[in-house]
């Protein structure tokens, strides 16, 4: 969101000026690096979809993720792949860790595209998931994992990639519109082209 706003402010690519807003943070370098070169950001992005990026610490562990979208016939957003690149220092099993950063791609793009809690008359309207919309297995995107290699201390895998999959993706969804959504989860005006 924001990152890209300066960005675009100042003429430069959204995964360069992170580069350069990140140059005394090594590690935080390699993984937007990681992320952005296995991702093919400087390939083209195929006709009808927007790639966006993100990164984010908490935990010891640092993640950043590339989100590929597209805006399909039905009106709906369509997130095609994300890419992930993960320094959670030293590790012990690699399989969890994509577990848990596939599991992290579900929670947060359930957050950024249904995640609403309305009340009618002070109650709560939602009581299951019946009626809490959650992402569904034919939305689920395909999720690459690449774990660096670290010597720095344990960090968590269990919650750093849900922060950056949101930005990721409305950062990709700005390619597409050239709007930028502020407010979560998407309502369907979000996926209109700014006139």
């Amino acid at each position: 969101g924001m990152i890209d706003e300066m960005a675009k402010a100042a003429g430069k690519d959204p995964y360069q000026y992170r580069r350069m807003l990140l140059e005394k943070h090594p590690r935080f370098i390699r993984v937007l690096d990681e992320a952005a070169n296995k991702a093919g950001w400087t390939k083209p992005v195929p006709a009808g979809r927007g790639r966006g990026i993100a990164i984010h610490e908490s935990f010891g562990t640092v993640v950043a993720h590339v989100a590929e979208v597209s805006i399909t016939p039905n009106k709906t957003l369509k997130v095609h792949k994300v890419v992930c690149a993960i320094d959670c220092g030293q590790t012990v099993n690699p399989d969890t860790i994509r577990a848990q950063m596939e599991g992290c791609v579900v929670f947060g793009l359930t957050a950024a595209l249904y995640g609403e809690i309305t009340f009618d008359k002070g109650r709560v309207k939602q009581s299951n998931f019946y009626d809490y919309r959650m992402l569904r297995i034919n939305e689920m995107p395909e999720v690459e994992v690449h774990i660096l290699d670290s010597t720095e201390k344990m960090g968590g895998v269990g919650e750093p990639g849900v922060p950056p999959i949101a930005p990721a993706v409305m950062n990709a969804l700005f390619m597409l519109t050239g709007k930028r959504v502020r407010s979560l989860p998407l309502r369907p005006d979000d996926l209109k082209k700014k006139v």
